[in-house]
């Protein structure tokens, strides 16, 4: 697996992966267009993407801070994303999602990335009502990836 390739600016609210290989699902099942139910099919944390981007910059020690800075902000950047938009302030909140969708694929947490995929969709659709529905499922998804990452890979030393 490698690093995501974001299009925020072509109204495609997915996340494409370049390689399937190490989760084992076909590229379909790993597209962010998905509802929240289908956000099950994809693993909830995905090592291979931190162990990709440790390998793409040469340092896993740099890959290990990043997740660990992930897990640091996820309170922050949760609050960020549903004070935008329980302001229905359309900029702050896209800024906030695609935030959140790019860190999240980049730590690997393949369901928080999809969550946040479909929540871009409902920004760019200006659907604010079905984007506010959905920050339940983002707080459960996010806490969910945070505890995997912080058990699985930060605090797990080889």
């Amino acid at each position: 697996m490698s690093l995501p390739s974001v299009c925020p600016d072509d109204g495609n609210a997915s996340i494409g992966l370049a390689s399937t290989a190490s989760t084992g699902l076909p590229a379909q099942d790993l597209i962010a267009s998905a509802p929240p139910a289908s956000c099950a099919t994809a693993p909830l944390v995905d090592p291979a993407a931190l162990q990709d981007l440790g390998a793409q910059l040469d340092s896993p020690a740099v890959a290990k801070g990043f997740a660990r800075d992930y897990t640091k902000m996820w309170d922050q950047r949760y609050r960020s994303l549903a004070s935008a938009l329980e302001r229905r302030d359309l900029a702050g909140s896209m800024d906030a999602v695609l935030s959140l969708k790019t860190s999240s694929a980049m730590v690997g947490g393949l369901r928080l990335a999809q969550l946040a995929g479909e929540l871009e969709a409902a920004i760019r659709a200006g659907d604010v009502d079905h984007a506010l529905s959905l920050l339940c499922d983002v707080a459960e998804r996010g806490g969910e990836t945070v505890d995997e990452l912080q058990y699985s890979y930060v605090l797990w030393e080889s």
